[in-house]
């Protein structure tokens, strides 16, 4: 389905409208979940700014935490790392908000918040993954900014390494052509899909709703069909999401959730990947 940016962004405020009854004797209320925001890799809540505004200017009074943690050269923090970390700044966020929370992750921010999602068994609602690459990354630009000799022929021998694991964008490096070496030294990505545990696919399975946002014009996943959980064979050719094994298998709860009709995919041309925040 191809949408405008604008529309999709409007996607976050449905997703926040909650009905509310503050007290048995008051009448129905509308308000607003709250929203958490989270940068990827390289950026800040600075890079997330317009964006947080857009959605306190359409519906005032919704609260918003722009997630200020791993920021700029930081967010190479490995990814398990900023889980704990990302989890422990918006876990009073998270305690205070009694109809539950909506979370809108950007880029490698997406990757992390599935891991907080798969990690902690939390109340957030709806899920909101934009331009993320869920099924992995096999292009260098990012990896270049911490392994700057590497190619996509030799990125692996850099990043499946205790040393290079140590790095976030190593976390979700997929290299088609070396599945066992992936399987074997990655010690992130693997661990949400293909061997998520019976506890991170019971956790995840508590969204209500999952919204994965991408587009052919990204310019920086790769490929960009990562962003809808899509992902290269040996061959370089495009396997869907169904066809994943992780989601034939239901290894982290994508395909019940996507039978359940709790998952939206949208493809979106003429939005690069810096241009979401903005």
């Amino acid at each position: 389905m191809s949408i405008s940016k604008e529309w999709l962004l409007s996607l976050i405020l449905v997703a926040s409208t909650c009905n509310c009854m503050p007290t048995h004797a008051a009448p129905l209320l509308q308000s607003y979940r709250p929203v958490i925001l989270m940068h990827g890799l390289m950026s800040s809540p600075a890079g997330l700014a317009e964006l947080e505004g857009f959605i306190k200017d359409a519906h005032p009074g919704t609260e918003v935490l722009n997630v200020d943690a791993y920021n700029g050269l930081v967010s190479g923090t490995r990814m398990w790392t900023q889980v704990k970390g990302v989890y422990k700044k918006i876990k009073g966020f998270l305690d205070r908000a009694t109809d539950g929370v909506n979370m809108v992750c950007t880029s490698q921010g997406g990757l992390v918040c599935r891991g907080i999602l798969e990690k902690y068994s939390l109340p957030v609602k709806t899920f909101i993954s934009v331009a993320s690459p869920q099924a992995g990354q096999f292009g260098v630009g990012d990896l270049k900014i911490f392994f700057s000799n590497c190619t996509r022929n030799n990125a692996y021998l850099l990043t499946y390494t205790k040393l290079g694991q140590k790095i976030s964008v190593a976390n979700y490096w997929n290299d088609p052509h070396h599945q066992n070496r992936y399987k074997k030294y990655n010690n992130y990505l693997p661990l949400l899909n293909e061997e998520a545990s019976s506890t991170f696919r019971s956790n995840f399975l508590n969204l209500e709703q999952l919204v994965l946002l991408g587009g052919p014009d990204d310019g920086v996943v790769e490929p960009w069909q990562s962003c809808h959980f899509g992902f290269y064979d040996q061959s370089e050719q495009i396997v869907p999401m169904t066809e994943q094994n992780f989601y034939c298998d239901d290894s982290f709860g994508l395909r019940t959730l996507d039978e359940q009709g709790k998952v939206q995919i949208y493809d979106v041309p003429g939005v690069t990947h810096g241009d979401w925040g903005r």
